[in-house]
């Protein structure tokens, strides 16, 4: 039962949220400094969520093939590979470090 309760209450949370977001007013949307806040928070939260799952395992550190393949798709990116072969050759070098260790 407490499993739903915390269901429930992070959907009213969620949507009490997403009402404070459109109660802002839209001159404060305006200002400079928000809008580039608002361009570099997803990107922010990506980075921070890939390396979370990257390096973590639980409560404990872990640096394995993942880290391997993060460094590749890192390299790819910045050799300025699209996007399909930043994700193959980390694919690639995740299998390929996993297979070898």
């Amino acid at each position: 039962m407490t499993v739903w309760i915390a269901i429930a209450v992070t959907a009213v949370g969620c949507y009490l949220v997403k009402l404070l977001g459109l109660l802002v007013p839209a001159g404060a949307l305006e200002r400079p400094l928000v809008r580039r806040l608002a361009a570099l928070l997803p990107v922010a939260l990506l980075a921070a969520l890939t390396a979370q799952q990257t390096f973590a395992d639980g409560q404990h550190l872990v640096v394995d093939a993942r880290g391997a393949g993060l460094a590749a798709a890192a390299l790819a990116l910045v050799l300025r590979a699209p996007f399909l072969v930043v994700v193959t050759v980390a694919v690639v070098v995740t299998a390929g470090a996993r297979a070898l260790g």
